[in-house]
């Protein structure tokens, strides 16, 4: 590392949707770089870049892989990415280490589900994107209809900086539109003329002394426009498209001298960190200036242990060095620097900016994290990553007793390395659920805990999370007393319990024009729920107060009518009656739980349903099915949008219930070209004809 200037590195990332063909051009592109001597293959499992065993036995990518190589005079920094939506958070990471997005798609397929998203997000990162058709030599393509989908889904920047000489099997070169002005090849597919003139304008139209010169009729030379490309991308107006076959060799030399000579380099996107006060800064990425870097992916090697791959963005940073964890605020110790080669690492003196590297052994280092020289350790960050949010659970235990203690380990390293990889220990339903993209996403994450940690484990749909609530109110009294020789027990509370609104302000609400008496009141947001202490006449002594809540609170806890949690209610202590000797804390505490149980089940109690927010991408043909599939599910439409590429955007509230296997259901409706994303939007009342078989359900399963 560091035999080259800031200004010769290319940090690209590979992206786009499953089987085009990513991982094959990354190989290829190594050993035509002569980084390897010999051509890796996905088929044969003798790939490179899939290291890991389940990406073997599986043939596909599931964790993005760093490697690098040398050519045109630049040196490549190449993340390959996994293509299928179930491992899209490993995008995320990649995305914000580069400069450059490269969209793979497959020629004979054109834009798919998962290209369309990876774009979205490069374009967010604010980082620049290149379309490369590869498998140009698929049979039945049709050049206008493909490039009317790329430009379609991507932009109308999207513009060829070559053509096809021919296509399908008669596929058998590559027109440069940036070096020639005449075709003489009449097998070009295309307007070669009209299509160099696109790309002229979009060239010219960052670059104002060049749209000046354009505009005055002046040729401009193939230099001049190869040299201005770059900045043409960086400003968004030019997203160049090229033609190549990685089966065949096609295209191949032409697309790598465009990645070489094309993408930008780390100078060409201005990036902003952000100080205590929410200040921007604008970070300059020279080797010169202090020390800057982000963890973008963090991988749990069985025999290296923990490593996190940093971006530097600024500065230098040598091994056996100290630098500050900005969210920490902690020194952390360098004590060696990795040069990462896919499955491979080397130890190296220095990393400069515009590095990728790794670090071993640094256990205080998460995913998104910020590292500075101690000059700037004073708050400067680099904005957050974000990924994804789980849409699919299951819940999760250990097959084996013995693994008990093994698997919160496991799945924990597990959510180091996946950021859209979850572990939530419900205690409402006392299950351990993990959270994935896909059910493909948790068998992977099932196999891995097998093959890395030994753990094999047993999964079940989780269960739902619903809750109680009241629809009435109640007022009553409980008096508990208990003598059985020695100290006996002795309380006695008159509660009233009542339903809470929702989205009220607790200290406008809770006032003594509202509750007469008013002393104190609790508020807990989470549960919508209100102890109020409105006692005159002390009548319960005060140290017993809290006691009384207690017992409410592990009661609604608990459940009444279900066994699930209590919501959105208030329960207010008005009266009550001690004993000089008997009463003590535990006495009031089964007075207050058994008070509130009585009057809950005289307040018209109910069971409440979790409902989802969810927002479905699905082709424009397939909404007539979705549509109607949401409908026999409750779910209730809110909205529609048009995307590109000819899809569209379905949004609607679900009962969680109804979707526990959505992903399957869409896959099947939409040819697996469908995505969406849910979020819990709140609670309401499951439907009257609903109530009492859920109910007894719930309570055999507690039985």
């Amino acid at each position: 590392m560091n035999e080259y200037k800031v200004d010769d590195v290319r940090n690209v990332a590979l992206v786009g949707h499953g089987a085009v063909g990513k991982t094959t051009v990354a190989d290829l592109m190594l050993f035509q770089s002569g980084a390897t001597s010999r051509l890796g293959s996905v088929d044969d499992g003798t790939s490179l870049l899939d290291t890991d065993e389940e990406e073997i036995d599986h043939r596909i990518s599931i964790a993005s892989t760093l490697v690098h190589f040398d050519y045109g005079g630049h040196h490549i920094n190449l993340i390959d990415t996994p293509g299928y939506p179930d491992f899209i958070g490993q995008v995320s990471g990649a995305l914000r280490a580069v400069e450059t997005a490269l969209i793979l798609l497959n020629a004979g397929h054109g834009v798919e589900i998962n290209a369309l998203r990876v774009s979205k997000m490069a374009q967010e990162a604010g980082i620049a994107r290149m379309i490369v058709l590869n498998k140009c030599d698929a049979d039945n393509i049709d050049y206008e209809t493909l490039l009317n989908s790329v430009r379609e889904t991507f932009g109308s920047q999207c513009i060829p900086i070559n053509l096809p000489v021919g296509l399908g099997a008669d596929f058998k070169a590559v027109f440069d539109l940036v070096k020639n002005t005449t075709a003489t090849d009449h097998d070009v597919i295309g307007d070669p003329e009209a299509t160099r003139q696109m790309l002229i304008e979009a060239i010219v139209e960052s670059n104002e002394a060049l749209l000046e010169r354009f505009f005055e009729g002046e040729e401009l030379s193939p230099a001049e426009l190869s040299a201005n490309i770059p900045k043409a991308m960086a400003a968004g107006t030019l997203i160049p498209v090229l033609f190549m076959s990685a089966k065949t060799g096609v295209g191949v030399a032409e697309f790598m001298d465009a990645m070489s000579n094309y993408t930008l380099c780390p100078q060409d996107i201005q990036r902003m960190e952000q100080t205590k006060d929410g200040q921007s800064v604008m970070l300059d990425p020279s080797p010169d200036q202090p020390f800057v870097a982000q963890v973008v992916k963090t991988r749990i090697d069985p025999f290296i242990s923990k490593m996190s791959y940093l971006r530097v963005f600024s500065g230098k940073l040598n091994k056996d060095s100290s630098v500050v964890n900005v969210r920490t605020g902690k020194p952390v110790r360098i004590t060696q620097l990795l040069d990462v080669q896919g499955g491979k690492q080397e130890a190296v003196d220095e990393v400069s900016a515009g590095d990728i590297f790794a670090v071993a052994k640094v256990d205080d280092l998460q995913l998104g994290d910020t590292l500075a020289a101690d000059a700037n350790g004073d708050g400067l960050s680099l904005p957050e990553i974000k990924f994804p949010h789980p849409v699919v659970g299951l819940a999760v235990e250990p097959k084996s007793q013995n693994d008990q203690q093994k698997i919160s380990g496991a799945l924990h390293k597990i959510e180091e390395e996946d950021q859209t990889f979850h572990v939530i220990h419900d205690e409402e339903t006392h299950e351990m659920v993990m959270q994935g993209m896909s059910e493909l996403h948790l068998k992977i994450v099932q196999e891995r805990l097998l093959h890395r940690d030994k753990v094999e484990v047993i999964t079940h749909l989780p269960k739902v999370p619903y809750r109680e609530t009241i629809m009435g109110s109640a007022e009553g009294s409980y008096r508990h007393k208990k003598q059985s020789g020695g100290a006996g027990q002795f309380a006695e509370v008159h509660l009233k319990v009542s339903s809470m609104p929702q989205d009220v302000n607790p200290e406008e609400y809770f006032t003594k024009a509202n509750f007469d008496h008013l002393r104190s009141y609790h508020y807990d947001p989470e549960m919508n729920f209100a102890f109020v202490d409105r006692i005159s006449g002390g009548s319960i002594p005060n140290q017993f107060i809290p006691a009384v809540e207690k017992g409410v609170l592990e009661k609604m806890k608990q459940g009444v009518i279900a066994g699930c949690q209590v919501q959105n209610l208030i329960c207010e202590v008005f009266f009550g009656k001690d004993h000089p000797v008997d009463s003590n804390e535990t006495a009031f505490k089964i007075a207050g739980s058994k008070c509130f149980a009585e009057l809950f089940a005289k307040s018209r109690p109910v069971l409440m349903e979790p409902i989802v927010k969810i927002e479905i991408l699905i082709p424009a043909e397939n909404v007539g099915d979705i549509t109607s599939d949401l409908s026999s599910r409750r779910g209730r439409m809110e909205g529609m949008a048009v995307s590109t590429g000819g899809y569209e955007i379905i949004q609607a509230r679900v009962p969680l219930a109804e979707i526990m296997t959505y992903a399957r259901t869409l896959s099947s409706l939409t040819g697996g070209r469908g995505t969406y994303d849910i979020e819990l939007s709140h609670y309401e009342m499951i439907p009257p004809n609903e109530q009492g078989k859920i109910i007894e359900l719930l309570n055999k399963a507690r039985e």
